[in-house]
């Protein structure tokens, strides 16, 4: 029984006592009725009285007042107090009160793992991170801090982390939280003044992984035990590895010093996937869809890919609804680029194969390269943007018989000679190199499917 435990338990005894001396109750209703309740909780102007049976509910709340009144005798107060049975503060209050509950978690998700993450160019960065982590705890990153919009694997890559680490040590001790429920940790414990308790479930452990950890910003006490909970874990070389929607710098309401706690491991981001991520997300999805007996057209693939690729969670939503509309409403015997356009006609604007412009072909080739547009017309020199400039601009004006002038000033005001220079150089590199060809034909019939 711990101290908090020992005081409530002592005041109870006090409390019965002027409840009997009260003469208002029997010695023999006392010792059968009374003797195995306690006081289970004290707040300002409420108390929880736990109850053995129905048969002690019925009896005590009939003599609520006195209760009420002999209490506030010993603590100065009124406080309005509630009866419960005990089998239902177990099943409810209980196991939400208590500080080693259920907040965190210390299994990972386990069809999470590395071996079924995709890796692209978009999440190569933060992929490698986390498995030099999960190899090295608390060795190398630490912490490691993974951030991105949301659907793009950041939970995925924490299991990962965590089932890896749990397949080369079964001895780890791994504890999985989001901050929800790492904020909801922090109030009951606050609450029910157990906070030695809930930060003692961290104490111990290797390897701490904490999903969306922006959902603590602005909550002062939520900050001052995840502080201390981190500081401990990191000053003795424990792993914690972290996800959230932004960079440490940017999550609005975040404590300075926890700011630079971050800022001291390794902070790595993921972006939407590129094409050929999109595409190798895709095929493995349908790979492991049983759902997907029929046979689907390359150009189906390369339709989703190109439309519904923000995240892993739009190109499941996209699978679905494509599966679901061929079957109750297709007559074909196979999905075909016709029956996607007509299944996800809601989810993407329409199709149409003659509509081209600049905007359209820089924005597929970003895409396809896993840059920016703004990388794309920027002074950047480094060879995979440069790569794409070049493509974008012969494909400009190939596709729209753009001037030389004109595709010039739309990407950073280039002169007419740096953009001849670029499409003579991609022409060259066509007739000489396949696999580059290739690259140039697959952009092309992106641009050519891939809406405004």
């Amino acid at each position: 029984m711990n101290t908090i435990d020992y005081r409530l338990s002592e005041l109870w005894n006090i409390t019965l006592k002027g409840v009997l001396e009260s003469s208002q109750i029997r010695q023999e209703d006392f010792d059968s009725y009374f003797t195995d309740t306690y006081l289970a909780s004290l707040e300002d102007t409420t108390a929880l009285v736990v109850v053995p049976s129905f048969a002690t509910y019925v009896l005590i709340t009939q003599i609520k007042q006195l209760i009420e009144f002999s209490l506030e005798m010993q603590i100065g107060r009124h406080v309005d107090v509630t009866f419960i049975q005990e089998k239902n503060y177990i099943a409810k209050f209980k196991l939400d009160n208590n500080a080693d509950s259920s907040f965190l978690q210390t299994e990972p998700v386990a069809e999470q793992t590395f071996d079924n993450f995709v890796v692209g160019r978009s999440n190569s960065q933060a992929h490698v991170a986390a498995t030099t982590c999960a190899r090295s705890l608390g060795m190398i990153y630490n912490p490691l801090f993974i951030y991105g919009n949301t659907g793009l694997g950041k939970t995925h890559l924490l299991n990962a982390i965590g089932n890896q680490v749990k397949a080369l040590d079964p001895s780890k001790k791994i504890g999985y939280i989001s901050s929800e429920n790492f904020v909801e940790g922090v109030y009951q414990s606050v609450k029910n003044k157990k906070i030695d308790e809930f930060k003692q479930q961290f104490h111990d452990l290797d390897l701490l992984l904490v999903d969306d950890i922006q959902f603590i910003a602005g909550k002062n006490k939520t900050h001052e035990i995840f502080f201390s909970i981190f500081n401990d874990l990191i000053s003795n070389r424990k792993q914690v590895c972290i996800t959230a929607d932004k960079s440490p710098n940017d999550i609005d309401g975040l404590e300075e010093r926890i700011i630079s706690r971050f800022n001291q491991g390794l902070n790595v981001n993921i972006e939407s996937p590129e094409y050929e991520t999109s595409l190798s997300i895709i095929k493995m999805k349908i790979a492991n869809n049983i759902s997907f007996s029929q046979d689907i057209d390359d150009e189906v693939l390369t339709y989703i890919a190109t439309n519904c690729s923000q995240n892993v969670r739009t190109i499941e939503g996209a699978l679905k609804r494509l599966l679901f509309y061929y079957i109750n409403f297709s007559d074909d015997n196979r999905i075909t680029l016709k029956v996607a356009v007509e299944a996800l006609k809601d989810q993407v604007a329409n199709y149409d194969s003659d509509d081209y412009s600049i905007t359209k072909i820089k924005k597929t080739v970003s895409n396809y390269y896993g840059i920016t547009p703004q990388q794309l017309i920027s002074k950047n020199r480094t060879r995979n943007i440069t790569n794409a400039r070049h493509i974008a601009m012969y494909l400009c004006r190939k596709m729209l018989d753009a001037s030389y002038k004109e595709i010039g000033k739309e990407f950073g005001k280039r002169d007419h000679s740096t953009v001849m220079n670029a499409c003579v150089k991609v022409e060259k590199n066509i007739k000489t190199n396949p696999l580059y060809q290739k690259v140039v034909e697959d952009i092309e019939t992106k641009v050519k499917i891939n809406p405004q």
